[in-house]
């Protein structure tokens, strides 16, 4: 259990103390993973970044992830979660939350420029994962700037997203035992409280 994010962030720096004074760089999902990469990139010295990608929730049940889609409108999806899916609707809903990643991006960068990722370790930190799909679409938008490795870091995730994990990137690292994965992200958190736009921005210009 995790008083929020920010210990979350604290806690995962142990593990990847090795990668201080590599050329990594941290890459939050967000808007929650952001308050945990921050502690990881203050800690180790590193640069921070964002990979927008976004979550579509089934129509009947919006808070489990059928597909995921990053600013560029590349979707992964679960097939076996969507072959009852009106087709159109599907594609309405990748549209509006391919606009809604990208809108993200631009807000939260502001003038920023991306990081650089090519031939560098992209060490992708979200505050945790359920079906997983929204960090692999990450892991698949970062692998197209040809980067030197690819980590996963999350405090806690089901035993069926580290197994997708494990066979996209090249290192994941978890807190707390798969096995012992709740229902929900949310119910390893004493505090999960929702993250507003403004607080991304300021943690980004506090970086």
């Amino acid at each position: 259990m995790f008083k929020d994010r920010k210990d979350a962030g604290i806690q995962l720096v142990e593990k990847l103390e090795k990668y201080r004074g590599k050329n990594a760089v941290v890459l939050a999902l967000p808007r929650g993973g952001v308050e945990t990469a921050f502690e990881i990139a203050k800690a180790l010295d590193l640069p921070l970044d964002i990979v927008s990608v976004r979550k579509i929730g089934h129509p009947s049940s919006p808070e489990y992830a059928v597909c995921a889609v990053d600013e560029h409108g590349t979707r992964l999806c679960n097939e076996s979660a969507i072959w009852d899916i009106d087709p159109k609707w599907l594609a309405e809903e990748t549209e509006k939350q391919t606009k809604e990643a990208l809108r993200r991006t631009r807000v939260y960068r502001g003038k920023r420029l991306p990081v650089q990722l090519g031939g560098v370790i992209a060490i992708l930190v979200d505050d945790g994962a359920a079906t997983g799909l929204t960090m692999r679409a990450a892991i698949a938008s970062v692998r197209a700037h040809a980067p030197k490795r690819v980590v996963v870091a999350v405090p806690v995730a089901s035993m069926d997203a580290v197994h997708d994990f494990k066979n996209d990137a090249d290192e994941v690292i978890t807190l707390e035992p798969p096995e012992e994965f709740h229902s929900a992200v949310g119910a390893h958190y004493v505090k999960f409280d929702q993250v507003e736009d403004k607080e991304v921005i300021r943690i980004l210009k506090a970086r």
